[in-house]
């Protein structure tokens, strides 16, 4: 939005005071707009220059008008829970430092928020008696402070940023919250992703932003603590190196914080450990790709055998190590990694270490349990990673939980159906063209879903049904980590993980010459198998799990009687996962009451596995031979319509035709 979009019938202050229809604007709310306008005609004001850039990004990236009052946006309770389950453990940790600093600051008229890294309030702490002028104000939980929505704020602002800072007044942008002041700290997490903002905020407070200096000092202090505790909490199984300037305060303050593997590589740290590393290398602290990997020795005038020495109480005069570049001395103290005890909870104690996303997975599901605790220890790597697994086992939605786990989420995650892809077209949606490159190519060129997905996931579904063509494509995308698009010369570097899936043999396909085995083995870093529903043990987990994410009846949540439960267990779920959805909404749809009982149910899961002669048939039969009864039996249900087929199997049609000359299945006399 730029200055000719502002000054276009309502920036003038004559008609900043009503417009038809509207509320009135008061006299201090029309000044800070006008303010606004002024700074998106790119004239100057006395801001703080972090407030400047928010304000500018509010106006040019996230295109706000600052014209229009926004109220407070609360997100409604099944959302509310759905955030908070992602960051759980985080919020355990950080309830005692919220509660703690809520008792230094109560009587100041303060209000306390967590926020998670979307901008989601997901636990809050206020005077009960101002409930109603909090909740309007946005100072409760379940509010919405990103940026993008909210414009200039204090969590919002802080996310944008990753730094502490106070947005006092009318630093905010809408100014709906000019009467607010928002202290803010970020809180990261051991890998320095922002997880989550601690915030102090008032509804009101003296005009001078220099009131306060000593909430900003006292909030990151609090997230200081916060962010080390839940760093040494989730990290206990590795090497803890705390660091201090302070020889006397040593034992109590924790300043910087590394966490090492066992070779005595880098795999985590606390804010001011980032920061502490990053001045050594000259880097600007949001580089943590720069730090994360390497070796302690590279930056401590200490091996990984010498620590051990700092593990033991010593005098702590004596601990002491020195930065390599800047020869800066510090005081040591070293924690080895928790002796691991065999108990008989020690399945559910593993669990409990999965973070959020991978325990969403499967229930007790002891073959894909094993599966995600492989997973685990495999997020943080560049590794590929090959899902294999009949359609509709969930193979999408575990290569999403991978990238939400990682310290990717931030970054994008692309999906692509290689199946979908037009043969013709795969190239170019894949590896991106420049303008003119072919008959038909965009004037402005296009980037390619590879680069698309660059500091994210690639997601490849049914990569067996990629072409052999695209296939060397992409092994020299793989192997060389960079991408060319098509009529181009110069390649670009690409920093993402391939995830790919498929429901195919790929180790018979590479027999039989029809898929590269260099990209076979470049694919199969590790690889995971997804059981079919019919033979999980889980399935009343995954009911539950689908049914608490429906609407509620009458404020009542979904259930299912025993009765239908057991139906649904005896059911062979042909279509596995994404079947089972299906007939969780219908249930939901045509059910009267909150329980859903077996009458609500489709008329196809109450067909026995042996009135299934498709499946009961081909299961004895060669595996191609399976597969090739199965597409028959698809192709016989679209009434031999290729097209239609094509569309039920959500493929293209090309695909279509290219699987039926594999497996020798043909259209009967008079098909079309």
């Amino acid at each position: 939005m730029r200055s000719a979009d502002l000054t276009c019938g309502f920036c003038r202050r004559d008609s900043l005071g009503l417009r038809k229809g509207a509320t009135p604007i008061s006299s201090a709310r029309a000044e800070h707009i006008e303010e606004l306008v002024r700074v998106a005609e790119g004239r100057d004001t006395a801001r703080d220059e972090l407030i400047l850039r928010s304000w500018r990004r509010c106006i040019d990236g996230h295109k706000l008008d600052p014209t229009v009052l926004r109220p407070a946006v609360i997100v409604e309770d099944r959302r509310l829970r759905e955030h908070r389950e992602v960051i759980e453990d985080l919020l355990h940790t950080a309830r005692f430092g919220v509660e703690a600093l809520y008792r230094q600051v109560a009587g100041l008229g303060y209000v306390l928020l967590l926020t998670d890294h979307e901008g989601i309030t997901v636990d809050y702490i206020g005077d009960e008696a101002t409930t109603d002028y909090l909740r309007e104000a946005g100072l409760y939980l379940g509010a919405d402070w990103n940026e993008a929505r909210a414009g200039t704020n204090g969590t919002g602002t802080c996310i944008a940023t990753g730094e502490a800072l106070t947005v006092h007044q009318d630093d905010h942008f809408d100014a709906m919250h000019i009467p607010l002041t928002c202290t803010v700290a970020p809180i990261f997490d051991p890998v320095g992703n922002l997880s989550a903002v601690l915030d102090i905020s008032a509804l009101r407070s003296p005009r001078e932003k220099s009131s306060q200096y000593l909430a900003l000092q006292i909030v990151k202090s609090f997230a200081h603590r916060i962010e080390t505790a839940n760093l040494i909490r989730s990290c206990s199984r590795n090497w803890i190196v705390k660091l201090t300037s302070n020889q006397a305060l040593a034992e109590v303050d924790i300043e910087h914080v590394l966490v090492l593997d066992s070779s005595g590589r880098i795999v985590g740290f606390n804010h001011h450990g980032r920061r502490l590393l990053a001045q050594e290398l000259r880097a600007d602290w949001r580089e943590e790709s720069r730090i994360l990997g390497r070796p302690f020795s590279d930056f401590f005038d200490c091996e990984i055998d010498g620590l051990t020495r700092f593990v033991a109480p010593n005098a702590i005069e004596r601990n002491v190590v020195r930065l390599t570049a800047t020869g800066r001395s510090l005081f040591i103290q070293v924690v080895p990694p928790a002796t691991i005890r065999v108990l008989p909870s020690a399945v559910a104690q593993e669990d409990c270490k999965l973070p959020q996303p991978l325990r969403a997975v499967a229930g007790e599901e002891a073959s894909i349990q094993k599966n995600l605790k492989k997973l685990s220890r495999l997020l943080n790597t560049n590794m590929s990673i090959l899902v294999n697994g009949e359609t509709g086992t969930g193979k999408e939605y575990l290569a999403k939980a991978i990238h939400q786990a990682s310290a990717r989420a931030r970054g994008p995650f692309i999906p692509v159906n290689c199946a979908a892809l037009p043969e013709n077209l795969i190239e170019s949606e894949l590896f991106g063209y420049e303008s003119g490159s072919f008959t038909g190519a965009l004037a402005k060129g296009k980037k390619g879903l590879i680069r698309e997905a660059h500091g994210g996931t690639l997601f490849l579904d049914e990569i067996g049904d990629m072409p052999l063509s695209s296939q060397t494509r992409l092994l020299r995308v793989l192997a060389e980590r960079e991408v060319t698009p098509i009529g181009g010369s110069r390649p670009s570097a690409v920093d993402m993980r391939v995830i790919a899936a498929t429901h195919r043999d790929l180790l018979s396909l590479v027999k039989s010459g029809r898929f590269r085995e260099d990209l076979y083995f470049r694919l199969n870093g590790a690889t995971i198998s997804l059981p079919p529903l019919r033979e999980r043990s889980d399935l009343s987990w995954i009911v539950m799990q689908l049914l608490e994410k429906r609407p509620y009846v009458d404020g009542t949540p979904r259930s299912i009687s025993p009765q239908a439960l057991g139906v649904l267990a005896s059911y062979d779920w042909p279509g596995n996962i994404r079947e089972l959805v299906n007939v969780v909404d219908f249930a939901c749809a045509v059910a009267s009451d909150p329980a859903i009982d077996m009458e609500d149910l489709p008329d196809q899961v109450f067909r026995r596995t042996d009135e299934s002669p498709a499946r009961g048939e081909d299961t004895k039969l060669p595996r191609e031979n399976s597969e090739a009864a199965v597409l028959r039996e698809d192709l016989r249900r679209a009434g031999w319509n290729v097209s239609a087929a094509a569309r039920l199997l959500g493929i293209d049609r090309t695909t279509l035709h290219r699987r039926m000359r594999r497996l020798g299945v043909t259209l009967p006399p008079r098909a079309t």
